[in-house]
């Protein structure tokens, strides 16, 4: 899984706890409600919904689908085809080990909802045909009344060359032979070795003045505000001085310990808090970027890349293609893998700020600093664009999980696996407009390999 936090990583950790400060006075009343959506959850994350509480506006959800929406079903489709995803079921609330789905149940769910959308004359239609199909799981959230904050992020685009130059100096590496992680879950464990025992990693700048890594290189950057901007997102698209394109992808990581940059900066009064964003810290960099580097060798963790073809990028924890407007990320140890989930927040514009925004999206990711039930991450894109957007996605809201009535399974089966020719990629990284405009068929769900073995 990736070791990425929001606004292209930083803001996850970093921004969202500056800026979360002032979202939540405002959200919360005079009435003290319990806990924060930064604070581990140890219960339960998801409770059931019954007759007589309120459900989610699907029908608003419907209106709003998108192709983004059809292809990240047929994503999470591919995923669940997939005999390793087998292991993450069933799912249970973490704490009661109260079932909430079984694999069969979670994947037929995403082919009923494909197939509901497809067929649906209308929301209205659709949404007494959904209630009557499926059961509704709502994030317990951080709040008495189950809020949970969502953050933005985004897929970052840099300059790079294969080779170093004056221009070109830092360096990504690839996955070191030593380096051990767990094989089911992608925990790192440590580092392997010669006497066969597993030793803690060494921090950052250890792994970068010791030269450790020489001859693994697999690309270079302009400034190491570039590489660490890489290592929390765990993944970018490159282009190189000949306009080539090269896109890399989390390979794993060490078993140091994270530290955000944007706090660090905001504590040490470099950035304003209310001021806090990656156009920011980048500004900063140009001007002292001594400074900015003494702060980015605090975080210890170090990640490791590999390229992997465009048509899979950007990548997320599933190993599926994460997609815009239609996957979020959540903490894979209180949440469903793969699962439909609807959201119901204010999302970020260009033009209007914040606007109401219920959604259907796919849980197709994680991030480090994910680890709460009143937490989750709504992917931006990819590029500049995405990237303001992300930086200014800050917003209380409601999160739901749908899943097939056990009545329902057997009636919207799994299709098998289908070898199909990958996806037309253009050089911005995206399917040409008539890919885009097509009709996706359930049946011929793509399929794509797992970072999660």
């Amino acid at each position: 899984m990736m070791d990425r936090t929001s606004l292209g990583g930083m803001l996850r950790a970093a921004a969202v706890a500056a800026m979360a400060m002032i979202v939540l006075a405002g959200c919360r009343t005079n009435k003290e409600v319990p806990g924060d959506p930064f604070t581990p959850t140890t219960g339960p994350g998801l409770v059931k919904l019954g007759p007589g509480d309120a459900m989610p506006d699907v029908s608003a959800a419907f209106a709003r689908k998108t192709f983004y929406l059809e292809r990240a079903a047929d994503e999470s489709l591919g995923w669940f085809q997939k005999p390793s995803s087998k292991q993450w079921f069933p799912f249970k609330n973490q704490g009661t080990q109260e079932q909430v789905c079984t694999h069969e149940q979670a994947a037929s769910s995403v082919v009923a909802f494909r197939e509901l959308l497809t067929n649906s004359a209308n929301a209205a239609d659709f949404s007494t045909k959904f209630f009557e199909m499926f059961e509704v799981w709502q994030s317990v959230g951080y709040t008495a009344q189950r809020e949970v904050l969502f953050t933005g992020y985004y897929s970052p685009i840099f300059q790079a060359s294969r080779e170093p130059d004056a221009r070109f100096q830092f360096p990504l590496y690839t996955r070191p032979t030593d380096l051990v992680s767990d094989p089911v879950t992608g925990q790192p464990l440590g580092r392997k070795m010669a006497d066969g025992s597993t030793q803690p990693w060494p921090a950052r700048t250890e792994i970068e003045k010791s030269g450790m890594l020489k001859g693994t290189e697999l690309v270079y950057l302009e400034s190491q505000l570039d590489v660490y901007i890489i290592h929390v997102n765990g993944s970018a698209k490159l282009i190189m001085p000949d306009q080539s394109v090269m896109f890399v992808g989390y390979a794993g990581k060490t078993d140091r310990p994270y530290f955000g940059l944007g706090a660090a900066l905001v504590e040490a009064k470099a950035i304003p808090k209310n001021q806090l964003s990656l156009s920011a810290i980048r500004r900063l960099y140009r001007t002292q970027p001594d400074l900015v580097n003494q702060y980015i060798e605090k975080n210890e963790s170090y990640v490791f890349f590999t390229e992997y073809p465009g048509d899979r990028w950007p990548a997320g924890s599933l190993g599926t293609r994460v997609n815009e407007d239609a996957t979020i990320a959540t903490d894979k140890t209180i949440f469903p893998r793969g699962g439909l989930t609807m959201v119901d927040t204010r999302a970020n514009t260009f033009t209007r700020g914040l606007v109401e925004y219920k959604n259907f999206m796919f849980d197709q990711d994680t991030g480090g600093a994910i680890r709460a039930a009143g937490r989750a991450d709504l992917y931006m894109g990819n590029g500049a664009a995405a990237e303001l957007l992300a930086g200014g996605q800050v917003a209380n809201g409601t999160m739901y999980y749908f899943f097939l009535k056990p009545e329902f399974v057997a009636q919207f089966p799994l299709p098998a696996p289908k070898a199909l020719k990958p996806r037309p990629v253009t050089a911005d990284g995206t399917t040409p407009s008539k890919a885009n405009t097509a009709k996706v068929k359930t049946k011929t769900a793509a399929v794509s390999d797992s970072n999660e073995k």
